[in-house]
Formats: structure tokens, sequence, C-alpha cells
């Protein structure tokens, strides 16, 4: 009980400028002493000298990769680039049709990516999946964080299906 009560008003009393800690000391390397000599950077060269930065995408002198590719028109646009260093591809996702998930799911079945690879309609789970509007739905079922379009989601709801 008294430790309690001790505990609880030592909290009381607890005030920033009262605080006692031990400030880290900043390492100043190259100034002789224990740290002398070339300090642990080594011998000459861009990196041993005192300022040094090498800033992002700095490629040893090479030419970046910013300018690596063609500047014509609707070079910023999703394309498909194709470089030995460097791929942005912008990969489409794998389309389904409302026609195939009710042809192989039963009705009020929840439908998500694992669902759809576990029946065998997606080739991996990574990829991702849009569902599109082509055939016809009449089984009530739920979807679960799956991208479709507005007609596909439309099918579905009019079905009395769930899209969550």
């Amino acid at each position: 009980m008294y430790a309690l009560r001790f505990a609880l008003c030592d909290l009381r009393n607890l005030q920033l400028h009262k605080l006692k800690f031990r400030r880290k000391k900043k390492i100043r390397v190259g100034r002789g002493g224990k740290r002398g000599g070339y300090s642990g950077r080594g011998q000459k060269g861009q990196k041993s000298r005192a300022g040094s930065r090498i800033r992002l995408g700095f490629r040893g002198g090479d030419t970046p990769v910013w300018k690596l590719f063609p500047k014509q028109r609707g070079a910023s646009k999703k394309t498909k680039i194709k470089h030995r260093f460097f791929d942005a591809s912008n990969k489409k996702p794998q389309a389904l049709n409302v026609g195939k998930i009710n042809n192989v799911f039963k009705v009020g079945e929840k439908i998500n990516l694992q669902t759809l690879y576990e029946k065998g309609l997606i080739r991996s789970i990574k990829q991702k999946i849009k569902i599109l509007a082509d055939g016809e739905i009449d089984k009530k079922l739920e979807f679960d964080k799956l991208i479709m379009s507005s007609a596909a989601k439309k099918k579905i709801l009019d079905a009395g299906g769930i899209i969550n």
C-alpha cells in the first residue's frame, strides 16, 4: 500500500525540467586522437571528403535512368517501358466476367481473391482482378474487396448480391 502511494506521489511531482537523462554525444571523426587518420572513411574519393553527399538516383556518372527513355508525346502516360536496368510495367488487371462467376459459385457464397483462386478462375492471388459485366448473374453472392466495373456492380446488386 505504501509503495503504491509513493509511486502515485512520484507521478504527480513528475515535471519535464526535473527529468534526468544522459544525452548521447555526437562522434566527431577525423580530428586526431583515437579516431584520427582516415577515421573510418577509407582513403581518398568522394565519400572520404567532408560534406560529401551522393544524391538519390546517382549512378556514378552514368546516364541517369530518367534520361534513358525517349521524351515523345505521351511519354509520361502509362506505357510499357523496357530497358535492361529498369522495368516500369503497368499491368492491367485480369478480366473476369460475371457469367463465369455465376456458373462456378453457389448461392450465398463469399467471393474474394482466395476463393477465386481455389475455384481455378484466376492464376495468382497477387494479380489484380477486375470483374466485368459480360454474362448474366441470377444468384445472390457476396463480393469482398474486388475491383469491378459499374455495369457489373449494377448486375450484382440487381440479383440481390452484396458488395463490400
